[in-house]
């Protein structure tokens, strides 16, 4: 599965992400991929137990009086063109770039927000163990802006709530992208990797994403 995960990646290996550029050793808050990725436990994965309602979403979002839910908050930051507001924080045009899969949107109504890390994966990876308060902040969290991200609902078909050991987005380096906020949001919860998992993120962190840079946060308690 790795071996034909990197198949088509080579090519690519001088390519960076926008995320990916050299930066200074000392700076603050960030991290090279493969320091980053050292920090990881490996571990197990446990996804007994899992149900999506136990990440209650999407609440108020982050003003509460604005009338929009967190969904509706993440489309409206990250418009490329901000769409209209209506009652009830109702949106209408606007156009978004889904970097899972390179495509313009314009329709809002065509757009999912998605768990960069998903649910399943965090439930399994050391969120089981969580109470329902953490897990809600996790489900909602737009303190780090990897951590949900507005995509199309046919990228996030073929996501299927896969780790990076079987799926990456196509294209360009928007996989560096991705593995290198996979891992930060992964650190930023404190939640662990399995070994199939860390087999597949050490491969892009010996290869074409080296150069990425890791956006370090630490999660609201």
């Amino acid at each position: 599965m790795i071996k034909n995960l990197m198949r088509g990646l080579v090519p690519l290996a001088l390519v960076l992400s926008p995320l990916a550029a050299p930066i200074p050793a000392a700076s603050a808050g960030v991290q090279l991929f493969p320091d980053a990725l050292a920090e990881l436990t490996e571990a197990t994965e446990d996804p007994d137990g899992y149900q999506e309602s136990a990440f209650p979403h999407w609440d108020q979002g982050l003003d509460t009086a604005d009338g929009c839910d967190t969904r509706a908050e993440v489309l409206l930051a990250e418009a490329v063109e901000a769409p209209a507001t209506g009652a009830g924080c109702a949106l209408t045009g606007g156009r978004w770039t889904s970097y899972y899969d390179g495509q313009a949107v314009t329709d809002p109504a065509l757009l999912r927000v998605d768990h960069l890390v998903p649910l399943a994966e965090a439930w399994a990876s050391g969120a089981s163990g969580w109470t329902a308060a953490r897990r809600a902040k996790y489900a909602n969290d737009q303190g780090a802006a990897a951590t949900l991200t507005a995509v199309t609902a046919r990228s996030l078909r073929a996501k299927a709530g896969q780790d990076p050991a079987a799926w990456v987005p196509d294209g360009n380096a928007a996989y560096c992208r991705y593995v290198g906020e996979w891992v930060g949001t992964k650190l930023r919860w404190g939640l662990s990797v399995d070994k199939d998992e860390m087999e597949a993120l050490k491969l892009f962190a010996d290869g074409p994403c080296e150069e990425t840079v890791v956006l370090r946060s630490t999660a609201p308690r």
